[in-house]
């Protein structure tokens, strides 16, 4: 089948890869030019499709009518987007013969939107997973073709958890593409009633609020813990302090308010609404912490860390 794909990050890796393993014809590529300030911690479409010597594009806005004129030359007869970060325009998914599909990283339609894998874990979830689904005009709406769910284990990171479902979009798409060729792929409307829509996140959401419960701040360091921007909060002089990585104790008894250092033995705690959380991981001033350094750093004198 001819094919135009839309593709970014390791996933659009993987997705280009089922698709040549799976004998469609992709005529054309279009991806994003990586963000200066964004860590670039992930596989380079631009760089599979030079590999490939296979036409890649990364215009600012593809629904333009030179981009579309373009594609509707090429004559697709499916489109793919594989974490492409835009939507696209109904004047595209109006050309292929065949119908435009996107992956999607959650259960639809759970966690529509921007962000799902970061969302998921801010949310405490205990499941997600990967959804390919018809594009519609409307964001991650369209009929459901296949899904694989993964689970989310309490020590799962944004990036752990990322990486499983990477595994599992590879065998999603190995299993649907086959299907999409002959035309019996299944369609399956969803209930966006029974769903939820996030949009996305920006570094300054990764600030802590101590007031939470132990486990919500878990949550949420683990989140955006690396290769994201972090979970951060703030000394009382000021000076941002990362938490890279801590965790939860509930049911500690303190009458100290929310914010407070605890001391003990070598380790160092940060009381909480309900419990407190043990620092492991931290970063002040481009200094990286852990285990004892963070002791002694903190126990030069005693401080609250601001809300």
């Amino acid at each position: 089948m001819k094919t135009v794909v839309f593709a970014y990050h390791n996933i659009g890796v993987i997705g280009l890869e089922v698709l040549v393993q799976k004998k469609f014809d992709i005529r054309a590529i279009f991806s994003h030019l990586d963000d200066p300030d964004e860590n670039i911690w992930f596989g380079s479409v631009v760089e599979w499709a030079k590999r490939n010597q296979i036409p890649v594009f990364c215009p600012q806005n593809v629904n333009t009518p030179r981009w579309i004129e373009m594609i509707r030359k090429i004559s697709p007869e499916v489109i793919f987007s594989f974490y492409y970060r835009n939507l696209l325009s109904r004047d595209l998914l109006t050309i292929p013969s065949a119908g435009s599909f996107n992956l999607h990283g959650s259960l639809l339609p759970a966690y529509r939107g921007r962000c799902p894998l970061n969302w998921v874990l801010v949310k405490g979830e205990q499941r997600t997973g990967v959804t390919l689904h018809h594009i519609v005009e409307a964001p991650d709406a369209g009929d459901i073709v296949g899904q694989k769910e993964v689970v989310i284990e309490f020590e799962d990171t944004a990036y752990t958890l990322y990486q499983k479902l990477c595994v599992k979009a590879k065998v999603l798409l190995e299993e649907v593409l086959p299907l999409i060729q002959k035309g019996i792929a299944p369609r399956i409307a969803q209930n966006l009633k029974q769903g939820s829509y996030y949009g996305g996140r920006r570094p300054d959401d990764g600030r802590i609020d101590w007031d939470w419960p132990a486990m919500r701040i878990y949550n949420l360091v683990r989140a955006v813990t690396e290769p994201y921007p972090g979970a951060f909060t703030y000394l009382p002089e000021g000076l941002k302090l990362f938490v890279w990585w801590a965790l939860p104790e509930k049911g500690s008894i303190s009458k100290s308010p929310v914010g407070t250092l605890e001391f003990e033995e070598d380790s160092v705690f940060v009381r909480t609404s309900d419990g407190r959380l043990r620092l492991l991981d931290i970063e002040v001033g481009g200094e990286r912490m852990k285990g004892h350094k963070i002791y002694e750093f903190f126990n030069k004198q005693e401080r609250r860390i601001l809300k």
